[in-house]
């Protein structure tokens, strides 16, 4: 089972969010920021931290943890993976 632990560490604009992706034995650890206008578009009123969960679960299902850079903007997903803002609020239910 994956646990996915974020917190908010700078609520500026951006926003910077620490993520912790634990998997078994192994865990990896990214810095995310988020612009105030990418997260009022994204959230669906959902909080950052719910956002950013949603995100790495949605990065999950498509790479390892391994895989997911360790600092990068949220806007950054979508060249990664067009559908990103279409799916998006299919993991934010």
């Amino acid at each position: 089972m994956t646990a996915i632990e974020t917190r908010v560490i700078d609520d500026g604009d951006p926003l910077v969010l620490e993520v912790k992706v634990q998997e078994g034995a192994g865990e990896t650890r990214h810095r995310v920021t988020l612009s105030r206008k990418d997260f009022e578009r994204l959230s669906g009123g959902a909080g950052a931290e719910r956002l950013i969960d949603a995100a790495f679960r949605f990065l999950l299902d498509r790479e390892a943890k391994e895989s997911i850079l360790a600092r990068f903007d949220v806007s950054v997903i979508a060249r990664y993976f067009p559908d990103f803002e279409q799916k998006l609020p299919q993991y934010l239910k």
